[in-house]
């Protein structure tokens, strides 16, 4: 029942109003669901804890009761919505098809819009969904400050002079989590990469923001996997962050901003496919049409551009990539990203390039739906659980006795790279298990012969 009012206000009768305003859920989305219980055990908060409110039919439990005026929108109720990763596990499970993952973006975007944050997150999230995310120059400004403070001696004297713990926020527990920056950011500047052989199609590639300082390696990896398969990419000048971390966060109109700005870089060249190498990315742009829904002189292209967009293992197995001839012999398991596996649906793609490495041998991951707790920027604002869920996937990891776990997403190669080493300390061991993308070991396959 929105109304007109403000959400956060108290209406005369001093019940609250309800959601109301741009991006607000939708009832025929909100009601869809009957609580069934489905979702339960497919959910990592609930698994964790055991909290129904730390559950997908919690959640929207609470979403009904503030929308009915029954509950207010307090801190405690946005917590619990905070805590969720938007894996969407959930909707795999759900047999009345409801769409958490929109329920659950337009429900942040109500509290971005009606509720006060506390002064450090306000400022963290001007910081970085603002100023940093839409800004490459910028986040490679700032990947660069990040290389000479771990490089320098710099955070050598951050930890030993207790400046980390003055410092507001978790300060500590983000410079810990700090990853491994690549030597050369990757970057978007209208570069061409013809095909090798006869050309089967031209693409347009997605840079990205975290994915071009973190594994620039690996895009320069899917540029040549791309090019020896006979299609021609395009990293496309103008593009920027796809916006997956801002639409998740309940920034939807810096994100509708974004998007706008990476339809017009990639539409510019008529693509036959828009290819990303980060399984969050590519879902993101896949839901361009529905972020875009209200801007009428955006919708159809947004529409192209989610009818065009391609996970860079879905378009190597639509256009038959060549199995390499070199062998690797190693032991690898496959870690599904959440995007990949509960919104795009995709699963064969990789294994089925795994598979066709000689020598490679591809062993089974347990609890292979349970998210690994990286979840965007979730490592970050929710370290304890996000911690507790990377633990888990890194035991799973080292319980298959596999030399390398292979993904698809940048978040989950630093969650697991960090869990990786986390646990080994508590076990007093050396790390013996290496992260990499699938796309890294074609790249090396073919490299080698």
């Amino acid at each position: 029942m929105p109304t007109d009012q403000p959400a956060g206000s108290v209406g005369p009768a001093g019940t609250f109003p309800g959601f109301s305003g741009p991006h607000a859920p939708q009832d025929a989305d909100l009601y869809k669901c009957v609580h069934c219980g489905f979702c339960l055990q497919a959910c990592p908060t609930y698994l964790e804890t055991g909290l129904e409110s730390e559950s997908p039919r919690g959640r929207i439990a609470l979403m009904k009761a503030v929308n009915e005026g029954r509950l207010e929108m307090s801190l405690p109720v946005v917590g619990h919505w905070d805590m969720c990763l938007q894996c969407r596990a959930c909707e795999l499970a759900c047999p009345s098809g409801v769409e958490y993952g929109k329920l659950m973006e337009a429900t942040r975007s109500q509290v971005q819009q009606h509720t006060k944050r506390s002064l450090t997150e306000r400022v963290a999230r001007t910081v970085g969904y603002k100023t940093l995310l839409p800004s490459p120059a910028g986040l490679r400004m700032a990947g660069t400050f990040l290389k000479i403070y771990k490089k320098s001696g710099m955070r050598v004297i951050a930890r030993g002079s207790g400046l980390l713990k003055l410092m507001p926020g978790d300060a500590e527990l983000a410079d810990e989590y700090l990853p491994e920056l690549s030597k050369k950011f990757f970057t978007a500047k209208g570069q061409v990469y013809p095909a090798k052989g006869v050309r089967k199609a031209k693409v347009a590639m997605l840079a990205g923001c975290v994915m071009a300082i973190t594994h620039a390696e690996t895009l320069e990896a899917t540029v040549r996997v791309l090019t020896r398969n006979g299609i021609e990419v395009h990293v496309t000048g103008g593009q920027g962050c796809c916006g997956a971390l801002n639409t998740h966060s309940g920034e939807s109109d810096s994100a509708i901003k974004m998007a706008k700005k990476n339809i017009d870089s990639f539409l510019s060249i008529s693509p036959d496919a828009i290819v990303s190498a980060s399984a969050g990315c590519g879902a993101a742009m896949k839901d361009y049409e529905e972020l875009l829904h209200s801007e009428t002189d955006y919708i159809e292209k947004a529409k192209r551009v989610t009818e065009l967009t391609r996970d860079v293992h879905e378009i190597l197995v639509e256009y038959e990539f060549e199995a390499p001839t070199a062998s690797l012999d190693v032991t690898v398991t496959y870690q599904d990203p959440c995007h990949l596996l509960n919104v795009q649906r995709i699963t064969e793609q990789p294994r089925a390039i795994l598979n066709s490495i000689p020598g490679l041998k591809l062993v089974d991951l347990g609890e292979p739906a349970v998210c690994c707790g990286s979840a965007g920027t979730y490592s970050l604002t929710q370290r304890e659980m996000s911690a507790q869920l990377g633990t888990r996937k890194a035991r799973n990891v080292v319980a298959t006795g596999a030399d390398i776990v292979a993904t698809g997403n940048p978040g989950c190669a630093m969650q697991l790279d960090f869990a990786l080493t986390q646990i080994a300390k508590e076990d007093a061991a050396d790390r013996t298990i290496k992260v990499r993308y699938v796309v890294d070991l074609l790249d090396e396959a073919y490299s080698l012969e």
